[in-house]
């Protein structure tokens, strides 16, 4: 079970983790989360979320929505390029089911990993895991 876990050094932790330079930050939108990403002084890929309670004044909703975006990265961290990533969830996410949360997180993935002339794993493009692989 530990293996499936988010790893420590893939987690934006500390107040200073989410303040990068505003000039070296890059931004992608999607209808239900914008990321923000800067190059990483780790060697892999680290992830912030920002859920916020206007996104819903639940806190089932909010961690439903943080445990898709942790599981879609986690499946698709090796494909990314090295940096910093904030995803902060717009109003619009809360009413979404699971799959449809994943779509568009997969979608973010996807424009990273094209960034860096990298391409997700075929089959594992919704960022869910299959038996057998």
């Amino acid at each position: 079970m530990a293996r499936l876990r988010l790893p420590r050094s893939a987690r934006l932790l500390r107040p200073a983790d989410f303040r990068a330079p505003r000039e070296t930050r890059q931004r992608l939108t999607t209808r239900n989360f914008v990321a923000e990403f800067w190059p990483a002084p780790a060697d892999t890929p680290r992830l912030g979320m920002a859920v916020s309670r206007r996104v819903s004044k639940r806190a089932v909703v909010r961690n439903r929505i943080r445990r898709q975006i942790r599981e879609t990265f986690r499946a698709q961290r090796s494909f990314l390029p090295n940096v910093d990533i904030l995803l902060i969830a717009r109003i619009q996410a809360a009413s979404l089911d699971n799959a449809a949360l994943r779509d568009d997180l997969s979608c973010i993935w996807r424009k990273l990993a094209k960034q860096s002339g990298q391409t997700l794993k075929p089959g594992d493009t919704n960022g869910t895991m299959r038996a057998g692989v």
